[in-house]
């Protein structure tokens, strides 16, 4: 069962645009984290979507952008990624 914030940040999550790049967060758990993590990947070069699935912990990135530097971003947001 989600809190109130994590059904909105679910319901307020960005359709991914094509294919994209999976990622699984851990430490993810509620709207003001997905916020943050969207935030923080947006803003690396190359990215053209994000898309958070919260209840999931998942993360889709579309775009150019290296996985190095979205991995990256990510952790700077302070988080981790679990999946390989």
């Amino acid at each position: 069962m989600m809190c109130t914030s994590c059904e909105t940040a679910a319901a307020q999550a960005v359709p991914t645009t094509g294919e994209g790049r999976e990622f699984v967060v851990a430490g993810m758990s509620c709207q003001p984290c997905s916020t943050k993590v969207a935030t923080a990947v947006r803003a690396v070069p190359g990215v053209t979507d994000v898309r958070v699935e919260l209840s999931e912990r998942r993360v889709t990135v579309a775009g150019t952008a290296e996985e190095s530097q979205i991995h990256a971003a990510i952790v700077g947001a302070g988080y981790t990624i679990t999946n390989p």
